[in-house]
């Protein structure tokens, strides 16, 4: 069992997912050449960047991102969208990503549960939870048949699951305090690296348990009868 990871950038890497899947990952790097796969292994990962999800011009990888995503879904290939992952998962399949009105979301903020999380796969574990953040842009309109999960109080937006196994978060719970320090490098929010790194041990025992999930998803698809007569 193997899971595709799409890569847009080296500062944005699987960080603390790649110990917390416990699954062989492929990742792919497009900004180095490589090219997105029409489809996906076992499961799919989108990580996040400083791309906009309509910068197809600048980065012209993101038509066949959107491409793969939107097969994963109609595939039921367990998926799982970070930030830009998961606003390329949004416009992929009919919702809407837009400049956040509310500006930049930095540093670790607080989202809490909706009513459809407490059944679901990977967020029923979860109530009120500290969240790192990186982004100015937002899943202002979701897909259809969207069901919003997690909410936060400057963007509302903050989790979905689209269909049986394809989920969107705009916050990163991969993100170590290294990872997030290398973000906020030179555009005035290095103040919030000690904020992540003072939350690290709760990010990790909030998100660890949501990443752990996941892979059981992903066996669990991996190893179900395909149908047939």
């Amino acid at each position: 069992m193997r899971i595709t990871v799409i890569e847009h950038e080296a500062a944005a890497p699987l960080g603390y997912l790649s110990g917390w899947l416990g699954l062989p990952c492929d990742v792919v790097r497009p900004y180095e050449g490589e090219e997105i796969p029409e489809r996906a292994a076992d499961g799919l990962i989108v990580l996040g960047g400083e791309a906009a999800a309509w910068e197809d011009e600048r980065f012209p990888w993101l038509p066949a991102t959107r491409a793969l995503l939107r097969r994963a879904v109609e595939d039921g290939t367990p998926t799982l969208g970070v930030c830009l992952g998961a606003q390329l998962l949004t416009s992929a399949c009919g919702g809407t990503v837009e400049r956040g009105a509310a500006g930049l979301e930095a540093g670790v903020c607080e989202v809490a549960a909706l009513p459809a999380a407490a059944g679901d796969p990977l967020m029923a574990g979860i109530r009120r939870a500290p969240a790192v953040q990186f982004h100015r842009d937002a899943m202002t309109e979701l897909p259809p048949g969207a069901v919003p999960l997690l909410t936060g109080d400057r963007y509302p937006n903050q989790a979905y699951r689209l269909g049986e196994a394809a989920w969107a978060v705009q916050f990163h719970p991969e993100a170590t305090p290294e990872i997030f320090a290398s973000w906020a490098a030179g555009t005035g929010q290095e103040h919030l690296t000690e904020q992540v790194r003072a939350a690290a041990p709760t990010l990790r025992a909030t998100w660890r348990p949501v990443a752990e999930a996941f892979a059981r998803v992903v066996r669990a698809s991996a190893l179900a009868p395909s149908g047939g007569a």
